[in-house]
């Protein structure tokens, strides 16, 4: 087939403007990488953000369901009993979580001494871990006997630089504990206020994303949004079911066998159900350290009460309740879980599940209403 030579300029301009427009294209992607990546810790964080507001709005249509009032009123009941359930447990169970989350951290590190002994002794090389111990004795260098109380300092000058030395760590640690308190009570507050924004007027941002879009696509983007906003809201109220569940029974079985701690270590059960997989591992294992202390007995219940619990999380309450709200298979979730791990630390652990699923959708909607095959479409 032959091109007219009036045919000929408009055909080299549509290839012209199709090359120019795949090359902004490139450039605009490779700029949104390289911008998520700087900044992942803090997009995370926005995006934990709207998860909690996706959460609140979640029980906000729950209660819609049974009472019939405002979207506001039902968003400050549900703040409110919220509020009022972490009081209530901060008042009641404050003291025994302080005492028993003191008793645990001293436990767990005294055990894994212990196991660290116990490789050692059979000739496993231990140098990878690092408790913060000092060096043993006779591999310390040979110091100075320490002066009695009241003996003067040799050196006046000595004396005055190991005080201002003292004085500087002192400063230095203390101002690294005030920034990293500081850093974490913002970041809650963060994730407090967006998600309370962002509950209180959904329809303003959801409204917001349809203006972006462009007009001839924005049926399908309101599709889009509707979905996700639907699979995460399912799966919020799902995973608060099982957390508490999880957080429960762990709570009852440990205090049964005899366990120390075991409220503080239901707890973390309980928040680590957040993270599939990797946060039942990581809670096995506390579970299982904080028991040795209490005999090879209470170990052995300890590790089968976590291969009950774990059981009845993965086969009998995830597939009940999320069945209609996931359908992602464990090992591509398993295997994004640790890429986004390794690349974004713990917020793209926590966050890999609810990030896939919104990928998921995507996905699948682009496959059910792709374009009409040829044969249809003449």
């Amino acid at each position: 087939m032959t091109i007219s030579r009036d045919e000929r300029p408009s055909t080299r301009n549509d290839l012209a403007w199709a090359i120019s427009v795949g090359g902004i294209g490139v450039v605009l992607f490779t700029a949104l990488l390289v911008f998520t990546w700087y900044f992942a810790a803090t997009l995370l964080l926005i995006f934990a953000g709207l998860l909690f507001g996706v959460a609140l709005n979640a029980l906000t249509n729950a209660l819609g369901r049974r009472v019939h009032l405002p979207h506001t009123a039902r968003l400050a009941i549900v703040c409110v009993v919220l509020a009022l359930m972490l009081a209530g447990v901060a008042y009641l169970g404050g003291a025994t979580i302080a005492e028993q989350a003191s008793l645990l951290s001293k436990t767990i590190k005294s055990q894994i001494t212990n196991v660290k002994s116990f490789l050692d002794s059979h000739g496993v090389d231990t140098s990878f871990f690092d408790l913060g111990s000092a060096a043993p004795a006779s591999d310390a260098t040979p110091t100075e006997p320490s002066p009695s109380p009241g003996a003067p300092p040799k050196n006046g000058l000595s004396g005055a630089g190991a005080l201002a030395s003292s004085g500087g760590a002192i400063v230095s640690q203390t101002f690294k504990l005030l920034l990293g308190t500081i850093s974490a009570v913002g970041n809650i507050f963060i994730v407090l206020f967006l998600g309370l924004a962002f509950a209180a007027q959904p329809s303003i941002y959801h409204d917001g994303l349809l203006f972006l879009a462009p007009a001839r696509h924005r049926t399908r983007v309101a599709l889009i949004i509707d979905r996700i906003s639907e699979t995460l809201e399912r799966w919020l109220i799902a995973q608060i079911v099982v957390m508490i569940a999880v957080g429960v029974v762990t709570w009852i079985g440990l205090a049964l066998i005899g366990i120390p701690g075991s409220f503080i270590l239901g707890i973390q059960a309980g928040l680590l159900a957040f993270i599939p997989t990797v946060g039942a591992i990581i809670a096995g294992v506390i579970v299982v350290l904080a028991s040795l202390a209490s005999g090879w007995v209470a170990t052995l219940s300890a590790f089968l009460l976590f291969l009950g619990v774990h059981a009845m999380e993965s086969y009998v309450l995830t597939p009940l309740l999320q069945r209609q709200a996931l359908d992602i298979p464990p090992a591509t979730l398993f295997a994004f879980q640790i890429l986004l791990g390794v690349v974004f630390g713990i917020w793209g652990l926590a966050l890999a599940l609810p990030l896939v699923a919104i990928a998921k959708v995507m996905i699948d909607h682009f496959k059910t209403y792709e374009a009409p095959p040829l044969a249809d479409a003449a």
